[in-house]
């Protein structure tokens, strides 16, 4: 079984508003396995912000358990941080400084070799860039500038919180590359986002949230599922799905449309010409992330800082702070 580098059990969030106590997450027992891109996927507001805040020690849980690396925290946090790099909030730099300067500055501050600055430059494709100003950066530049501070260190988990907002698709696609590479160098990346559709092409695993409970988690193809759905056009949807169902495949009519679900179209066809129907259309619709997300979420609020809580817990403000 492979090391589980992040672990909650039971993590609870509560805390004041306006409207009574609410809560930011709810019991949430999340598993991150070593290496690879695990997505951490969920709507604006849905609790995956304050998780990442709970495990870098920069918020306090209402109750429950959190380990980094089978250790603790946030007691053990000073010995597991060394090993952890974290994009949380908008980049911090020198804007009348390089790229490099600013990382070498960075560097220096932390104690790494110099030499670790080229190398992070690299993994990140600034190095053609690495001397301009970062007052310069376009959004994506800065962004790869604050993945190449983290890795000064050689981390072994990059927690990004959001790290394509306001990218343009250029910007997005850099940011996407870097984290493949990364992934797949080994480094276990915990990518937060709340685009489902752009985080399916990294991620080899995904938790997906919504108001501050975990919904479903697991491989991506295992949460897509394996099969594959089919769109089919027929002049009589009602007596091919017949057909189809008498022959032991799996079909329905939804909005007057035939769908079958199958691994072999060929089957389809066969079929539906021996009982005398010929297709017009036979067209592939593989489920994604979005919609497994908007069917766990179907007849849902979104808005978790809105639902009272009735159960006694001690309550904490934002920051962690008792209330």
């Amino acid at each position: 079984m492979s090391e589980m580098v992040i672990e909650t059990e039971g993590l609870h969030k509560v805390f004041r508003t306006r409207r009574g106590t609410g809560y930011a997450v709810r019991d949430l027992n999340l598993a991150v396995p070593a290496g690879g891109v695990h997505g951490f996927l969920g709507p604006n507001g849905s609790g995956k912000t304050t998780t990442i805040r709970m495990l870098l020690g920069l918020a306090a849980p209402t109750r429950g358990r959190m380990r980094l690396f089978g250790r603790d925290v946030p007691h053990h946090l000073p010995e597991v941080l060394p090993r952890i790099g974290a994009v949380v909030e908008s980049p911090k730099f020198a804007p009348n400084f390089s790229g490099r300067q600013n990382l070498q500055l960075l560097a220096g501050t932390i104690g790494v070799p110099a030499t670790r600055v080229d190398e992070v430059l690299e993994t990140v494709s600034l190095g053609g860039r690495d001397r301009d100003r970062f007052r310069a950066y376009s959004l994506g530049m800065k962004q790869r500038l604050a993945i190449a501070a983290t890795l000064l260190k050689d981390p072994d988990l990059l927690i990004l919180d959001e790290p394509t907002n306001g990218l343009d698709p250029s910007g997005i696609r850099e940011i996407r590359e870097t984290i493949r590479e990364l992934g797949g160098r080994g480094v276990t990346v915990l990518l937060s986002s709340h685009i489902l559709a752009e985080v399916q092409q990294v991620c080899d695993s995904a938790t997906i949230i919504g108001r501050g409970r975990m919904l479903a988690s697991g491989r991506v193809d295992d949460l897509i599922g394996a099969g594959t759905t089919w769109r089919v056009g027929v002049p009589d949807p009602v007596s091919a799905c017949g057909a189809l169902t008498a022959a032991g495949l799996t079909s329905r009519v939804a909005d007057g449309r035939l769908v079958v679900e199958t691994d072999a179209p060929e089957s389809v066809t066969r079929v539906l010409a021996a009982a005398g129907i010929y297709l017009t259309e036979l067209v592939a619709e593989r489920a994604d992330l979005e919609s497994v997300f908007l069917q766990l979420t179907e007849g849902t609020s979104l808005d978790d800082t809105a639902t009272r809580l009735t159960e006694p817990d001690t309550t904490y403000d934002e920051g962690g702070a008792p209330a």
